[in-house]
């Protein structure tokens, strides 16, 4: 089966190699890391034009490698063929596996700030563009570029100033997923800790949930089926997302 799946670049490499695996023929288009720091409505309306471009007769299923991202996705339309949205507040529980795994962990380890690949490679600032319960939304520029710009002195206090959204984190975790050159990126979420002083950890990822989004059958319990022509619409229990009745 023929499938297009769009998805957030956050997840490049392990989407690509989930699909590289896929029984299906999945065809990636990447949408730039970041997109709900434009606000739900700005963000649906990006992603609507993204599935709007899918023919019919070429794919069978939509798939959307998101999750709810502060209700970005709610009032999405399905296109004429089924959309496949994982069950997932944000990218967080892809990265884990699936929800149980990253509550899991949240609920341990609440002052987490999180690093993968993706963050690294398509942002590499703190701040722009994880969104996991009151994560900061707001890009903050790199030591580098205040120092570059203003001086050590001026850079050191309005890092200070901007860096104020950080104020609930102590942790980076970095999610090793198995996927990425390691040895070059890890060090990066290692030093970034450290200048902040803050502790860190590296955990191992889970590609699960990725992969089963890329092969189907797509399971009521973790992943929303729309109909075409049909919305996505916020749910506030365990479902999290469902289907508009409208």
């Amino acid at each position: 089966m023929r499938v297009k799946l769009i998805a957030c670049e956050v997840l490049f490499r392990e989407l690509c190699a989930a699909a590289a695996r896929s029984p299906n023929q999945v065809d990636l288009e990447f949408v730039p890391q970041g997109l709900h720091n434009l606000g739900a409505p700005r963000m649906r309306g990006r992603l609507q034009e993204f599935v709007d471009r899918t023919d019919p007769a070429v794919h069978k299923a939509v798939l959307l490698g998101y999750g709810l991202c502060g209700n970005g996705l709610v009032g999405l339309a399905a296109p004429k063929v089924p959309l496949i949205v994982p069950r997932a507040h944000d990218c967080l529980a892809l990265f884990f596996g699936g929800r149980d795994r990253y509550m899991k962990y949240f609920e341990a380890n609440p002052r987490v700030y999180y690093k993968t690949s993706g963050w690294l490679e398509r942002s590499g600032q703190m701040g722009s563009g994880q969104l996991s319960f009151g994560a900061p939304e707001q890009p903050v520029p790199t030591w580098e570029e205040l120092v570059a710009k203003f001086g050590e002195e001026d850079a050191a206090y309005i890092r200070d100033t901007l860096s104020t959204h950080l104020k609930h984190y102590d942790q980076i975790t970095y999610i090793d997923m198995g996927v990425e050159p390691l040895e070059e990126l890890e060090p990066r979420a290692r030093e970034e800790a450290a200048k902040l002083g803050w502790k860190y950890e590296r955990i191992r990822g889970d590609l699960g949930y990725l992969q089963r989004l890329a092969d189907g059958p797509w399971d009521d319990a973790d992943f929303l089926t729309v109909p075409p022509g049909r919305r996505i619409a916020a749910k506030y229990d365990g479902s999290i997302i469902g289907v508009d009745p409208v």
